[in-house]
């Protein structure tokens, strides 16, 4: 968090680090100015290409056909030789690759069977996988009251569940279709129909014992009026109030449990960058944080539930199994810029650990609704992490003024959310990558997004850029359903 004002040059919100932690760099593209570093962050390194010369000789008479000495064959076959262990070397590795990574890029695993498929093939009314997983496992939940849904590939078209013979077999059911853990589940309830309904996802009880997806059938008719609302984690859930401290201008410290979903991501002892709690085993951080070397999972530690970074040295953290890259993230545009993070073991949910709800498809945020980051990002352009944990409420700002020319002039893609107030004071810093940029409906918290980028700490006209979570929600439940 930050309370500078003034209008430094571009950063890049990848996280403070100090010296040989964190190699910076020059993004291109889109962003209009050079990047500047403080003196305790680490150097660009410079490149110069190097030209070869040669010294004239004089020149030596040759015979029309010179046999070749010993010494030279032998040189020539200890370079085969080698290039033969190269080319060995680099088949293994590959052969290894696509044995361990059988679905590449953003390619789908269908179960077990190994056969991947396209994410745009799932639940487009064609059997894809052999058992045809990408078809019967098609449910979401939708609008601020977790309304369960279906998938129909006869109408493609999503419908509501009638509650009519629906118990919480079914929904844990559906409940782990959509990746969440069994041991999660929240509750499965009847809310009123919306009128706007024509038509229902029911049960047919007498289909016996075979798939939940195959007992159901669309009907236009729901005897008891109600849909199902299903909750399959207990999400969203502050112990503190937001406004209970405002000590400090441009950003207050948390309390313990204020924002209990709030990790701190480590490498090497140093924090590089916040995550959101989604499920026990589920970060959800920023694409740019684990760019390059930062992709290995071993080298991260999460830290959950405390305040304060000079704790953390004293705790061990949780060892991250796999990171998983939004594929079409972009490394210049900073489109696309989420990434998750499946922990080694699970969390435990206490009253300071909890997880933040994703928004269901269905929700709408508005301009100037009020949202709140939180971070140990630096307090000013150029500074050090900060040893708290600190929030600031900030508001959304429309995608098309946000694009005008005075502020990032088209830079902010539908992938992209900006919040903040244009006059600066307030804002997210470095450091703060990755972090929950969330907001209160229903009274519940919901992630509306992931810190990403922006220009200078709280400069007038450039607000903070953050992953539009609306758009990575349906990504973001396919990556936990086929990663288990």
């Amino acid at each position: 968090m930050t309370s500078t004002v003034g209008l430094p040059p571009y950063y890049e919100n990848g996280g403070f680090q100090p010296e040989n932690v964190y190699s910076a760099r020059q993004p291109v593209g889109a962003y209009p100015y050079p990047q500047n570093f403080s003196t305790n962050a680490p150097s660009v390194p410079s490149y110069v290409p190097r030209v070869a010369t040669y010294q004239p000789t004089r020149p030596v008479a040759h015979s029309s056909r010179r046999k070749c000495a010993p010494s030279v064959k032998k040189t020539v076959i200890i370079i085969l030789s080698i290039l033969l262990v190269i080319c060995c070397a680099v088949a293994a590795f590959f052969i290894w690759y696509f044995v361990e990574n059988r679905c590449l890029g953003s390619l789908i695993e269908c179960g077990s069977s190994g056969v991947c498929v396209q994410p745009s093939s799932w639940c487009d009314g064609v059997n894809h996988c052999p058992n045809g997983e990408d078809e019967n496992r098609c449910v979401r939940l939708f609008g601020p009251n977790f309304i369960l849904e279906v998938y129909s590939p006869v109408s493609k078209c999503w419908y509501p569940v009638c509650q009519d013979d629906w118990n919480d077999d079914y929904g844990k059911t559906a409940c782990k279709d959509m990746g969440y853990s069994v041991d999660t589940y929240y509750y499965s309830q009847g809310v009123a129909a919306e009128a706007s309904f024509e038509s229902y996802m029911k049960l047919n009880t007498s289909a016996g014992n075979i798939d939940l997806y195959k007992k159901l059938y669309s009907s236009d008719y729901c005897a008891s009026g109600n849909v199902v609302s299903l909750r399959c984690i207990e999400c969203g859930l502050s112990t503190k109030n937001v406004n209970m401290m405002s000590r400090i201008v441009g950003g207050s410290g948390a309390m313990l449990g204020q924002w209990p979903w709030q990790v701190s991501l480590h490498v090497q002892g140093t924090h590089v960058c916040g995550g959101s709690i989604i499920t026990p085993q589920w970060i959800v951080t920023a694409a740019h944080c684990v760019e390059g070397q930062f992709s290995d999972p071993y080298n991260w530690r999460v830290y959950a539930g405390i305040l304060n970074q000079n704790e953390m040295l004293l705790q061990y953290g949780y060892r991250v199994q796999q990171i998983i890259s939004h594929p079409d993230y972009d490394t210049d545009s900073k489109d696309n810029d989420v990434a998750l993070m499946k922990l080694e073991t699970s969390l435990s949910f206490t009253d300071t650990v909890r997880p933040v709800c994703l928004p269901n498809p269905g929700m709408m945020f508005e301009p100037n609704q009020q949202c709140w980051i939180s971070g140990w990002g630096a307090e000013y352009q150029g500074g050090k992490t900060s040893n708290t944990l600190n929030y600031v409420m900030v508001p959304l700002i429309e995608r098309s003024r946000c694009n005008s020319g005075y502020i990032y002039n088209g830079m902010i893609l539908p992938t992209m959310v900006c919040a903040g107030f244009l006059e600066g004071g307030v804002d997210s810093c470095q450091g703060d990558s990755g972090g929950p940029l969330v907001t209160s409906k229903n009274s519940i918290w919901w992630l509306v997004g992931d810190t990403s980028w922006g220009t200078g700490c709280a400069s007038p006209n450039r607000p903070g850029v953050y992953g539009n979570m609306t758009v990575f929600t349906d990504w973001i439940y396919k990556n936990m359903q086929a990663n288990r």
